[in-house]
C-alpha cells in the first residue's frame, strides 16, 4: 500500500482554535503527507489563519478548499475526494493533537501481518486544569478506556483513518445528516464487513463545552441527529419512560410510602455510578483540583446529566419528524 498519508477535516468559524490544531499536525513524529481543509462558510478569520499558517510552514502540504454552505459532511467528503493518497486520516477543528495521534493512528496500515482498512482511535476531554465543571463534563459524558468495548466500539471521525476503498464502499459521510454523521459511516463501514482495528493510542484531545446551554444544544443536535438516522429508538424510549412514567410514579408512591425514598434515592445513584466512578478513579484533572473544587465538579455531575436527558428528549421527536417528511 502506498505509504503517504492524507489528513482531512472541516472547519467553520475555529478561529479561536484553527491554530493550536495545525501547530500540533506539524508536530508530530510522522507527519502527514498533505493536509486537505474545507472550510464550509466561516465568518471569521478561519480561512486567513489557514492560509498564513500555510504560507508560513510549506512543508505542512496544507491546501484549503472554500466550499460556503456545505455542512459536515459535504465537506468531509470533498476533502477525501480531493485528497492524493490511499489512507485517509481524519480529525476535526477544536482538537489537540498529542505527537505520535499520527504515527500510532495510521501504523495498522503497514504492519504488513495484518489486512487493515479502518482504525478506530480514541479521543478524550482536554479540560481547563482549574474548571470543576468541565471536569464534572467529561466524565459524565466521556467514555474512558476501560469502558470500551473494541468489537463494539464506534469511533468518532476526531479521531480515525481508513482506506479510499472503504469509505466509498460506505458510500461516504451521509450528505443529508448534519450530525451524528460519523456515527452512520461507522455503521456503513460495518454493514460492508470492514473490522475496525482498535488503536487507543491514538487519542485526540479536545475541551469540553464550559456551559450548560452550549451542552444542550450539542445534546439536542445529537438526539436530533438520532432521530433523522432512525437510530438508538429502545435508548430513546427507555429515557421517555423514566422521566414521564418510572419517575413521577416513584415519587406519587414516596409520599404515600416514605421507606420508597431508599429504593428512588438508590436508583438515582445507581444511574450516577458511571460518572462517579469515571472521575474518581480515571481522571488526572480531578485529583488536581482542591477540595472545594472537587465539591463543585461532584455536584456538577447529576445537573450535567438532567440537562443531557432533557436535550435529549427535546432533539429526537424534531428528528424523527424530520425524517417523516423526508423518506
Amino acid at each position: 500500500m502506498n505509504q503517504k498519508i492524507s489528513l482531512v477535516m472541516t472547519v467553520f468559524n475555529e478561529a479561536d482554535n484553527i491554530e493550536r490544531l495545525l501547530e500540533s499536525l506539524c508536530q508530530q513524529t510522522r507527519l502527514p503527507d498533505e493536509i486537505v481543509i474545507v472550510d464550509g462558510g466561516s465568518r471569521d478569520a478561519t480561512p486567513a489563519l489557514i492560509e498564513a499558517f500555510a504560507r508560513q510552514s510549506p512543508e505542512s502540504g496544507i491546501r484549503l478548499l472554500l466550499r460556503p454552505g456545505y455542512n459536515i459532511s459535504q465537506g468531509r467528503n470533498a476533502a477525501i475526494e480531493a485528497a492524493t493518497f490511499e489512507i485517509i486520516a481524519a480529525t476535526d477543528a477544536g482538537t489537540r493533537l498529542p505527537a505520535n495521534w499520527l504515527a500510532a493512528l495510521v501504523g495498522p496500515f503497514f504492519d504488513t501481518s495484518m489486512q487493515v482498512e479502518v482504525v478506530a482511535g480514541f479521543f478524550r476531554a482536554d479540560p481547563d486544569p482549574h474548571s470543576p465543571f468541565q471536569t464534572a463534563m467529561s466524565a459524565t459524558v466521556l467514555p474512558v478506556e476501560a469502558d470500551i468495548q473494541p468489537e463494539k466500539f464506534l469511533p468518532s471521525s476526531r479521531s480515525i483513518a481508513f482506506s479510499k476503498k472503504a469509505w466509498l464502499a460506505a458510500g461516504g459521510y451521509p450528505e443529508w445528516l448534519d450530525y451524528c454523521e460519523d456515527l452512520v459511516f461507522d455503521l456503513n463501514l460495518k454493514r460492508q464487513g470492514y473490522t475496525f482495528y482498535w488503536q487507543p493510542t491514538a487519542c485526540a484531545l479536545f475541551a469540553p463545552r464550559r456551559r450548560l446551554p452550549d451542552f444542550f444544544q450539542q445534546y439536542y443536535r445529537y438526539a436530533r441527529g438520532d432521530g433523522k438516522a432512525n437510530l438508538f429508538l429502545k435508548r430513546h424510549l427507555l429515557r421517555y419512560a423514566t422521566y414521564l412514567v418510572f419517575a413521577p410514579l416513584m415519587l406519587g408512591l414516596a409520599r404515600r410510602y416514605r421507606w420508597l425514598w431508599w429504593p428512588f434515592l438508590g436508583a438515582g445513584l445507581a444511574y450516577l455510578k458511571t460518572p462517579y466512578r469515571r472521575l474518581l478513579g480515571h481522571l488526572p484533572e480531578f485529583k488536581a483540583l482542591s477540595l472545594p473544587q472537587k465539591a463543585l465538579s461532584l455536584l456538577d455531575v447529576p445537573l450535567i446529566r438532567l440537562t443531557g436527558d432533557l436535550a435529549k428528549m427535546a432533539g429526537y421527536p424534531v428528528g424523527i419528524w424530520w425524517r417523516f417528511f423526508h423518506k
